[in-house]
């Protein structure tokens, strides 16, 4: 089958050459958050802009400021290869800066997520490349409830405290934000904005403890390099955390390394948090500070609306008052197929073999169903167990088609307390969090 259905809904990856050639004014703000002087007709890069294309080729730009609009860098125009983000690999971009790409569903069937494939997203503009030196990097644990304020050196988390693995799940708060109708604002991700690598680091509760935490802690918050949107050194880009109860479990991590290597620079290097099945947003990247609160953290994007959903339900469209919101803490369950491929076609009379991942947030999957019929009947899957608390689990079936024609597989879980994934989108919130509504594909039996 030539089109998914679901294609209108999607943003094709789309290769820098296509870009340029379809519209290069468009492709300079799409790519590098070029602005065009309509005067002069420079094309002005911001900060975070000339980061990623000065990443891009490899080497800083002096005279960046007078490169005209609209104009492919040579070091691309020579090369028949499509534009990549540095280190990834078949990330679709979405339309805005900071960089924010997602990874489409047959890119994630990996049981562990490489990094060439984990999604990226940033509140900010990324720090600077040359500062994120691992021999010179620190964090500081600090804050009113924290009793012995304490600077380590990375050398020294590393020294000092037991290593710890742990396969986590980390997802956008916003993953599925596109299905949501009225439009949610924000990033309109598809389905792509998850990833369960593996972490290794030390446990942040450790090391909270060696720095004393005072009896009326509540909360934590971190605090990362990237820079403020607005250029503002005295502004965080984003400050965000957790209750302690969340702080210390076991498999919150202060990491320094992704499937056994540095942690990609697009996803913190050298140093992150990792508070898995939460927000993404509150496994703050780039960290170097660390506080211990008697108060919920109130940092940047702490407040309402930013991942916060009403308190009760409302009706598509409606204004909620930021009173009325509360703070997204662990996911909803959620289940993805990576195999195979939207729109393939299958001979009648072979069965298919479809697999995928399950997750819950806190919480375990216990079941995992498919079906063909648009969920009128549904078929139990295979289900694994996870690799360690808070990783997801695989899931596979093998299904068989009764005759010819279009079929749309979908994939429902049930989490530990028995609760599934709608079959349609969930209820609407203005920032369009929380969409775990079934997965589909569709399939032709020829």
């Amino acid at each position: 089958m030539a089109n998914d259905p679901n294609s209108k809904n999607k943003q094709p990856s789309r290769g820098l050459h296509e870009l340029y050639a379809e519209d290069p004014i468009k492709a300079d703000e799409l790519v590098w958050d070029r602005e065009t002087d309509a005067g002069s007709r420079r094309g002005f890069l911001k900060r975070g802009g000339l980061l990623a294309m000065a990443t891009a080729i490899g080497a800083s730009i002096p005279f960046a400021n007078n490169m005209p609009a609209g104009l492919i860098p040579a070091a691309f125009a020579q090369s028949d290869e499509p534009f990549s983000i540095p280190g990834k690999e078949g990330l679709t971009i979405l339309n805005d800066r900071p960089i924010n790409a997602e990874t489409p569903p047959h890119l994630l069937d990996d049981e562990v997520t490489p990094a060439k494939h984990m999604f990226v997203r940033n509140n900010g503009l990324l720090p600077n490349v040359k500062a994120l030196d691992p021999a010179t990097w620190t964090l500081e644990i600090a804050g009113e409830s924290c009793e012995k304020p304490t600077t380590f050196t990375l050398a020294e988390l590393k020294s000092r405290f037991k290593h710890h693995t742990y396969q986590l799940v980390v997802e956008c708060g916003g993953n599925g934000r596109s299905e949501f109708v009225p439009a949610a604002s924000g990033n309109q991700w598809t389905t792509g904005a998850i990833a369960c690598p593996r972490y290794t680091g030390v446990r942040l509760r450790d090391v909270l403890e060696a720095c004393g935490i005072k009896q009326d802690a509540v909360y934590i918050g971190y605090y990362g390099a990237d820079l403020h949107p607005s250029g503002d050194p005295a502004k965080a880009a984003i400050s965000r955390g957790v209750p302690m109860s969340k702080a210390l479990e076991d498999e919150t991590l202060i990491a320094w390394a992704m499937n056994d290597e540095d942690i990609p620079v697009l996803n913190g290097h050298p140093l992150r948090l990792v508070c898995g099945g939460w927000p993404g947003s509150v496994s703050g990247k780039w960290l170097n500070k660390i506080v211990v609160r008697n108060q919920v953290h109130d940092g940047n994007k702490m407040a309402a609306p930013s991942y916060s959903v009403p308190k009760y339900p409302v009706a598509p469209g409606t204004q909620v008052p930021n009173e009325d919101m509360e703070i997204i803490e662990s996911m909803p369950v959620k289940s993805l197929i990576t195999f195979p491929k939207t729109g393939i076609n299958h001979p009648q009379g072979e069965s298919l073999l479809v697999r995928g991942h399950a997750w819950a947030g806190d919480l375990e999957v216990t079941e995992l169903h498919v079906s063909i019929d648009f969920g009128v009947t549904w078929q139990k899957a295979d289900l694994k167990a996870p690799a360690n608390r808070l990783a997801w689990q695989h899931w596979n079936s093998e299904l068989s088609f009764p005759e010819k024609g279009y079929y749309e597989i979908w994939a429902r879980a049930v989490d530990s307390e028995g609760k599934a994934q709608p079959m349609v989108v969930p209820g609407w919130n203005p920032r369009g969090y929380l969409n775990n509504a079934c997965h589909r594909i569709a399939v032709q039996i020829v």
